[in-house]
């Protein structure tokens, strides 16, 4: 690892933020009429000035909250137009209109990929005049300006792209039709997407397509096929999805300030990736970090006296109600022994015909008292809207709009205590874990403290029917409730922020001096030293055995406290190292006793050498590792977990356990044969460099990069959804890392953000800079301070007209 303290460009490439070619001349004019940059106060009320620095990060400053939402907006924009207009479009659902209604999105996201028609039916069923009105009611008058500004901005950059000199830089899109201007309406609706990605985002087909049919029986579901992604923890459609979160206190650091690393594994591309942004109102606001595409506020970040990052949860945020059907009307439902009719309600949709000529299309939803009916029957016709019963899907997340309004008072948080009553004042995270640190605050905190359904582990035994218990065995954390009986609902808690779940009191939190850590594990380890236990079942569970991942990332944690020597400097330094070092823990734990036992064959002999000689670690020039990954994951498939181990998992010991692999299992040489077999298929070596087949397209080259997908108990993540190695804009892994600590003088942050600003960086675009920072673990130190932004080697200013 370098830890790059002067941050230069990129030698001979000019700096992402100069593509002044789409620059309106009238900015250019006032500029031009103000005299040089340095000339107007940066607090002018007349302007507000965004500065870049190196690899292009924007620092946006203003004097008025509605502009640095301009800032903010123009920015994005700048760098994300297609993209972002891409997400407007779907969240107004007019994709149809513009696209076609069988096509999809060009990439992934939480919303997964519907068919275009599928998503315009449900952001005009659901995302409609009535949400936005309680949305915008929910937020305060700076969020409400943010936010006002946000679509300003966005619509600025816009008409100044289009009024450009022919032949000036342009992105792709810039003149299409379902290219527009914004309202502040767009921006609320990107909120919601967002707060309902562990809800209803994992159901829009089953939410659209439902409707009664005459089908038999209920029978108890059963495994079938591939495993649904709604019985997958967290949001999105990708295992890898998710984060590394560690955070030390004074026992580690030796003093009062702590040091944090956040490290989300994410999306490379589509609308919810990562952008960075430093954002300050003088006197009001001062924070940096990322926030996803479309959101004015910093939602994993720092300022100068607090850090924090954010992993995803185990918690379930939804919950499927067994509706009991009226014999003679399969719209009507029983409750309490009454019938009551859904309601149904038509929404029409424009749709464009391969012949290129608009119609409509309108499609029926239906609600029940606990929320959309949604026909899970392609998974298991039990599930489905038939034999006298139906699904009901109830979204925690639906009606809470606090998600923003909290991360804009986190922007503000004066200290770790402040910050921490925030969290439990707003009781709003919707699908995450939060760990921070504050400055002069000993302690590290960990939460999984948001929205969470009111299902205690007794309601949900009180309230089975056969249906729910069958689900159970499958998928133990989702609540699956009686919807015939009104005493079944989700409990109220006088406490709870909001009805129907959990007060923050109930949630699991953990305030340490040493470390809190979590890898998408449940809340149970935050620290093995103080496990949390006693939460009802749908927080995740607990004394279940940690995910490689996680195994190693508290192992690390331990060995980093022991070796920091008391210094938060070193910490930091090492934390930031190690992180990057692609170890696999699976080979670190069980390499050498699975090869002893199954390298025996003179068919595995090359093999075996390739593996004994491989270092551990898929850095881009390892070789070993593309092996071992093929190996484990064909283990995964073909030996079951309680055959494998000789020692199972104890929660006694779970940091060492499960261990002790069968390798004399003659499962395992069939594993490595097929591992063996599966890169001759590919035309791989067996001990092909991972940087020759882990590559990113950025800049006009070709990018070696280092990491792995998760499943072998990597770190460092990199990983596609389709098995490919070469990432690009439909990859998830490391996305923004930040090393944060909190020193004598305040706060000093490290930062690299893996696919870059720039929406193309990670598709052969420009903007390559922070994509070749990544590959070479060159820590950005990030310029917080004035005087630091002041000397940054890559400073750019424009200045904007309110």
């Amino acid at each position: 690892m370098r830890v790059d303290s002067r941050a230069r460009p990129a030698a001979g490439r000019t700096p992402p933020s100069a593509r002044a070619g789409l620059v309106l001349a009238s900015a250019l004019a006032a500029i031009a009429a103000s005299g040089p940059a340095h000339a107007r106060p940066a607090g002018s009320n007349a302007v507000v000035e965004l500065r870049r620095t190196t690899d292009g990060v924007p620092h946006v400053r203003a004097t008025s909250w509605h502009g640095l939402g301009l800032g903010v907006g123009y920015a994005q924009a700048q760098d994300a137009l297609c993209t972002l207009a891409d997400g407007f479009l779907t969240y107004e659902g007019r994709r149809s209109a513009h696209f076609g209604p069988e096509a999809r999105p060009p990439h992934d996201s939480m919303l997964g990929r519907p068919t275009n028609l599928e998503l315009d039916i449900f952001f005009r069923g659901f995302a409609d005049a009535d949400m936005l009105a309680r949305q915008r009611a929910a937020q305060p008058p700076a969020l409400q300006q943010l936010v006002q500004g946000y679509a300003a901005g966005y619509n600025r950059y816009l008409r100044e792209a289009r009024g450009a000199a022919p032949g000036a830089a342009a992105r792709s899109c810039l003149n299409e039709p379902w290219v527009r201007e914004i309202s502040a309406d767009d921006v609320y609706r990107r909120f919601y997407a967002a707060q309902i990605g562990a809800g209803y985002a994992r159901f829009i087909p089953q939410i659209v397509k439902a409707r009664p049919a005459p089908v038999a029986a209920t029978a108890v579901p059963r495994a079938a096929g591939e495993r649904p992604v709604w019985l997958v923890p967290g949001v999105g459609r990708q295992a890898g999805l998710g984060s590394n979160a560690l955070a030390f206190g004074r026992a580690a650091t030796g003093e009062d300030g702590g040091v944090l690393l956040g490290n989300p594994h994410w999306y490379w591309g589509g609308p919810d990736r990562f952008y960075q942004m430093h954002l300050t109102l003088p006197g009001q606001l001062d924070v940096a970090g990322v926030a996803f595409l479309g959101v004015p506020v910093v939602m994993i970040g720092f300022n100068d006296q607090v850090a924090w990052s954010h992993t995803v949860s185990a918690a379930r945020r939804f919950g499927l109600f067994d509706l009991t059907l009226d014999a003679a009307d399969a719209t009507r439902y029983q409750v309490d022994g009454v019938t009551a009719a859904m309601q149904a309600r038509t929404v029409a949709v424009e749709v464009r015909g391969a012949d290129g000529r608009l119609s409509t299309v309108t499609r029926t939803l239906y609600r029940s008292r606990q929320g959309p009916v949604v026909d899970l029957g392609a998974w298991h016709p039990a599930l489905g809207w038939a034999g006298g019963h139906a699904v009901a899907l109830r979204d925690a997340n639906a009606e809470n709009f606090r998600v923003f309004r909290n991360y804009l008072a986190w922007n503000q948080a004066r200290s770790l205590e402040d910050f921490i009553a925030i969290q439990r004042r707003e009781a709003a995270l919707p699908w995450v874990n939060t760990l921070a640190i504050g400055r002069g605050d000993p302690r590290a905190w960990y939460a999984d403290l948001g929205v969470v359904p009111a299902t205690p582990d007794a309601l949900r035994a009180a309230c089975a029917t056969p249906l729910s218990r069958g689900f159970a065995a499958l998928d133990g954390v989702t609540p699956f409730l009686d919807g015939s009986r009104s005493a079944c609902d989700w409990q109220h808690d006088a406490a709870a922020v909001q009805p129907g779940t959990l007060p923050a009191a109930a949630l699991p939190t953990l305030l340490r001096e040493d470390y809190v850590a979590n890898m998408n594990d449940s809340y149970w380890l935050g620290n093995p030293q103080q496990p949390l236990e006693g939460f009802p079942a749908v927080l995740g569970g607990e004394r279940q055995a940690l995910s490689l991942r996680g195994r190693q990332g508290h192992r690390l944690a331990e060995r980093l406290m022991r070796s920091a020597g008391g210094s938060s400097l070193r910490l930091s330094q090492a934390l930031m190292r190690e992180s990057l070092a692609a170890r696999s823990h699976s080979a670190e734990l069980f390499k050498d006793e699975l090869l002893d036992a199954a390298c025996g064959a003179p068919a595995l002999a090359a093999a075996c050498q390739v593996l004994r000689s491989w270092p551990g670690t898929a850095q881009a020039q390892d070789r070993g590792a593309l092996l071992w990954d093929a190996f484990w994951e064909q283990l995964e498939k073909t030996v079951p977990p309680q055959q494998l181990w000789r020692v199972p998992f104890s929660a006694a010991a779970p940091l060492d356990t499960p261990r002790d692999p069968d390798g004399s299992d003659p499962r395992v040489a069939q594993a490595l044969e097929a591992a063996q077999r599966s890169l001759a298929d590919r035309g791989v070596a067996l001990d092909a460099p991972v940087g020759q087949q882990r590559l990113v397209r950025s800049g006009g080259r070709e990018v070696p990069l280092y990491g792995a997908c998760q499943a072998g108990g990597y770190f460092a993540v990199a990983c596609n959804y389709d098995g490919s190695w070469r990432m690009g804009p439909d990859s998830i892994g490391n996305t923004y890392l930040q090393g944060v600590r909190f020193g004598h003088h305040g706060v000093e942050a490290h930062t690299l953000l893996a696919h870059g600003q720039d929406e193309a960086a990670v598709d052969n675009g420009p903007g390559e800079a922070p994509v070749l920072r990544y590959a070479r673990k060159d820590w950005l130190a990030f310029p917080f301070r004035e005087e630091e932004i002041a000397r940054d080697p890559g400073l750019t200013r424009l200045l904007l007209q309110p």
